[in-house]
């Protein structure tokens, strides 16, 4: 028999020398600790599980692994139920064939407390039988354990999800080489951390696991190199044995086909993607036809004809594969990062109303500004969209019923032809807006959103023409005030814009398709508690308190837009997305300033109205419990009103971005 001791055990040592019997998983929960095994006191309490390989040693062929766990303080955590293991083995890449990239073999899973040995000292040990199983291969064994409804043997302790994946090789010393190639961390930029990845799976939580189990042992569609590009792109959909479709839509729109989304290349100096690259330098048709539908590569349609991987590096080397994939995504960037805006917006009272003017100057990259005639037959269009209040505005996108007013949306350029109501004055783009309802307090604040897009031909601006690509840029938001005095500005110390970039990336355009595109940068920036922020406050220019296009019919206003598209019912865009991967804060004290809000069959109180966003499922339950709140839901528009500030929902909810169910007790 061979037993190897592959890392430094940790050693839990108890305070004196005494072991302490402890109740509640049937014997004794804690003992001294033996060489190489924590002693001590077993946990009570579970808030974080830290799993570990300690050991792996081979009789036959037959590995036991014994499998440390612990808690957030680092004592043994005994009693687990719902611990399981999964082993796979590496080969390496070419030993199937030239060409071939390496690939994982699920060889054995245990699973089940009948099916390893709880030590009461905070390790298990697990006997496999891997099927097949070669020596001189490296040899993963993927741990995972607890999750929801998981408790320890005492039927309370609830204990949290971990997974963990430890490589080795054939005989369990460290492994000599292994096959990651992105990271758990980079699918958490989407993904909230802690929640399982998908819903057909709902036990599992990181993609190491995904690739564990989704291996060569299964069809080559369930294979994770041709899987996981599938269902991010809507090149082609599938049905799961349950029947559920999966068609790639959502995360098209989110990584919008860009490889370096989650093919990122790690830090120099960090070696725990082994092979991040070989999304360019190992193309095989297996990958390839996740993404290129149409192709038999056997039959030569669509492809020249080849029956193996062999060849297909002799076209497709890395240094092309990489351009033909990335190139539209860095020629973007460059383009876009040529261009900027700055604004103002001022306004003088006339003697039928006032008079506001906007006054937007088109920039290069080193902010020095371009005459706007030299550039107007290249701009697709300058749309600008002006409202009144920025806490609460009083401008609805569909006039409102509070005052008959809606939003003003002007054209300054569209299709390369200066607007009617714009003219070049002194090289910047002008137009005046006549009589916007100005008034006390927030609503002597004007905003307007400014969004830009420009013809290219990928390098340079051309003339707009039939045929011509337009191309989105860094979008402007300017605010004046009637008064004089400074304006007022909404919070913007809640949502967390960098969590925005780590879904959409930094050029993404919001609504190119039916405006000019708003590009979210830092030329939207403004500093809060003494750092630049980005905020989205341009965005309720359009996404009004009265809804949008549909009024409430599609829950348009800021407050529920977002919550409903990121996460309510067929609407979501990411399984198991939680508060705190966009939020920084709850910013509650922004209701204060706030009024009803238009919801699908009426006004709702604003506080109710955001809830509403994803519980309108809970139906006539959500209504009864927010009107015994004071509350109103779906009233009208004066009714709820009326009693937009008598809502007393934060006398027991005291929401919190790790627990927004969260109470006062």
């Amino acid at each position: 028999m061979m037993n190897v001791d592959n890392k430094k055990f940790k050693l839990l040592l108890a305070a004196g020398a005494v072991s302490m019997a402890l109740t509640g998983c049937g014997g004794s929960d804690g003992s001294d600790g033996e060489d190489g095994n924590p002693g001590g006191p077993a946990a009570d309490a579970i808030q974080v599980l830290n799993l570990e390989v300690t050991k792996v040693t081979y009789d036959s062929g037959s590995p036991t692994v014994t499998v440390m766990a612990t808690n957030e303080e680092d004592l043994p955590v005994v009693g687990l139920q719902d611990l399981g293991i999964v082993g796979a083995q590496l080969t390496p890449q070419g030993a199937t064939g030239a060409g071939n990239s390496a690939q994982w073999t699920r060889n054995a899973r245990v699973s089940g407390v009948e099916n390893y040995t709880d030590n009461k000292n905070g390790t298990y040990t697990f006997i496999l039988q891997p099927e097949p199983y070669n020596a001189d291969l490296t040899q993963r064994f993927n741990v995972y354990a607890g999750g929801e409804g998981s408790t320890l043997a005492d039927g309370k302790t609830s204990v949290p999800r971990r997974e963990i994946v430890a490589d080795f090789d054939g005989n369990g010393y460290e492994a000599l080489y292994t096959k990651n190639i992105v990271s758990h961390q980079t699918c958490t930029n989407c993904h909230a951390e802690g929640k399982p990845l998908t819903t057909r799976h709902s036990s599992y939580y990181t993609q190491e696991t995904c690739a564990t189990c989704h291996s060569s042992s299964l069809s080559e569609e369930s294979q994770w190199n041709h899987l996981i590009h599938n269902i991010h792109n809507s090149a082609k959909s599938f049905e799961d044995k349950y029947g559920k479709e999966y068609n790639g839509e959502a995360a098209e729109k989110l990584i919008q086909n860009n490889c370096q989304s989650c093919h990122v290349e790690p830090a120099e100096g960090d070696d725990s993607l082994t092979e991040w690259g070989n999304w360019s330098r190992v193309p095989t048709m297996e990958t390839c036809t996740s993404c290129h539908t149409g192709i038999d590569f056997k039959a030569g349609q669509g492809h020249s004809q080849q029956n193996d991987n062999s060849n297909c590096v002799a076209c497709h080397n890395a240094s092309w594969t990489e351009e033909i994939h990335l190139g539209k995504f860095v020629q973007r960037k460059a383009f876009v990062d040529q261009y900027g805006m700055q604004a103002t917006l001022s306004a003088v009272a006339t003697d039928s109303g006032s008079d506001t003017t906007l006054s937007v100057t088109i920039t290069d990259a080193a902010g020095t500004a371009i005459d706007a005639a030299t550039l107007v037959e290249s701009i697709e269009q300058l749309e600008t969209i002006t409202n009144v209040g920025p806490n609460f505005p009083i401008m609805g996108y569909n006039p409102s019923p509070g005052n008959g007013e809606h939003k003003v949306l002007i054209n300054l350029v569209k299709d390369g032809t200066l607007g009617e109501d714009a003219q070049i004055v002194d090289g910047k783009l002008v137009t005046v807006i006549k009589d916007l309802p100005y008034g006390a307090g927030d609503t002597d604040t004007a905003f307007s959103f400014i969004g830009l897009s420009m013809c290219n031909d990928g390098v340079d601006a051309i003339a707009c023409g039939e045929g011509v690509e337009h191309t989105s840029l860094k979008a402007e938001l300017a605010h004046g005030t009637l008064s004089g005095e400074a304006p007022s500005t909404r919070h913007i110390d809640s949502v967390n814009f960098k969590a925005c970039e780590s879904c959409h990336g930094t050029e993404w355009d919001l609504h190119e398709k039916y405006h000019a595109g708003f590009v979210m940068t830092e030329q939207l920036g403004r500093e809060v508690d003494g750092e630049m922020t980005v905020g989205i406050d341009g965005c309720v220019s359009c996404h009004t308190p009265d809804g949008t296009y549909a009024s409430g019919g599609n829950l348009g206003a800021i407050e529920m837009k977002l919550h409903k598209t990121h996460s309510h019912g067929d609407y979501g865009a990411i399984v198991n997305l939680n508060c705190s991967q966009c939020h920084t804060q709850f910013n509650t004290d922004a209701f204060k300033a706030k009024g009803a809000l238009a919801t699908d069959a009426g006004y709702t109180t604003p506080i109710a109205a955001t809830c509403y966003s994803c519980h309108s499922y809970s139906g006539d339950k959500f209504k009864q419990h927010v009107e015994s709140q004071g509350a109103k839901v779906n009233a009208s528009y004066e009714e709820a009103n009326d009693a937009a500030q008598l809502e007393t929902c934060f006398f027991c909810h005291n929401p919190a971005i790790s627990d927004h169910t969260q109470v006062k007790m």
